[in-house]
């Protein structure tokens, strides 16, 4: 079984607006509500890739019953925590000549709350996965990820973590399976600027070093990089595309390098389809499918 953390999921609204101006009325010409959280939409992809997930999480009040309908929609399971205080957020996406966002505070989370998602992690054990992403909210304890991590600690279970800055360098010593930054949030771990996938490679060891076993840093339009387990390290240039969203093409990549590590064993092959499902999702206005995904594979052989 394949799990997936979001501790604030959302409700995405997504609308176009031309010219968009404050202080007055205007009028959307395009909108769209669609489940958010970066777990969220890991579980999303894999299951368009033909991998069923389970989604965890908190969720509260009637946002939260319209998140659930449209996980179940996209043929995801969930198994969220509902929580008796607040909502569900709802983040806001607006795109016009600039793009802007508002994004809500999400539901009051108690330490019973906290103890039921454990009590689901704590269901995992030998051969599954449970990916943990984004960021943790207020209500909750800072230290939620090696909470987690310690709780699975010889169990068998492989860990995923697409975290920020000290969320990620503070789970490195619990030995996470697979931890997926960018270029950018790399280079935030070490104080550098990183442009290329060259000057990408030694940081990523060095990540490798403190813990992880396998690091893959995606790169928006420079493609990507994978330090692998094996000592073996594969970059590759991006697919050739028009950006149309890049909002869960991260995500995307995590669920493509599942997906295909599952159906191959390979790591160089999880690596091709981990940047195709990243490109395909930032080339659409969705989360790739898996027609999109194989038309991207084809095209770079």
């Amino acid at each position: 079984m394949i799990c997936t953390v979001t501790f604030n999921p959302s409700l995405d609204y997504i609308v176009r607006v031309d010219d968009m101006r404050l202080g007055v009325i205007n009028r959307t010409t395009y909108e769209k509500i669609l489940p958010g959280g970066k777990g969220v939409n890991v579980s999303i992809v894999l299951g368009n890739l033909g991998h069923a997930s389970r989604a965890l999480g908190f969720v509260a009040g009637f946002t939260g019953d319209e998140l659930c309908r449209l996980c179940a929609e996209a043929g995801v399971e969930t198994d969220f925590i509902r929580v008796a205080e607040g909502m569900t957020r709802i983040n806001a996406k607006v795109k016009s000549n600039e793009e802007t966002e508002l994004n809500g505070q999400g539901p009051v989370i108690t330490a019973w709350d906290v103890e039921a998602l454990f009590s689901k992690v704590d269901a995992l054990g030998e051969g599954d996965t449970l990916v943990i992403s984004g960021s943790v909210p207020a209500a909750l304890p800072h230290d939620m990820y090696e909470r987690i991590m310690e709780r699975l600690q010889g169990r068998g279970v492989r860990t995923v973590v697409d975290a920020e800055r000290d969320l990620l360098t503070r789970v490195l010593p619990y030995c996470p399976f697979l931890v997926k930054p960018n270029n950018h949030e790399l280079g935030d771990i070490f104080g550098v600027t990183l442009r290329t996938r060259d000057e990408v490679v030694p940081y990523a060891k060095e990540l490798q070093e403190m813990g992880a076993a396998n690091v893959l840093v995606s790169m928006a339009g420079e493609g990507g990089v994978l330090v692998a387990e094996t000592g073996e390290v594969f970059q590759s240039p991006a697919a050739k595309g028009t950006v149309v969203n890049s909002v869960g093409a991260g995500d995307s990549s995590v669920a493509g390098f599942l997906a295909g590590l599952m159906e191959t064993g390979s790591y160089e092959a999880a690596f091709r389809m981990a940047l195709a499902t990243g490109s395909a999702s930032a080339f659409s206005d969705h989360l790739a499918t898996r027609p999109e995904v194989e038309a991207l594979l084809a095209t770079r052989h």
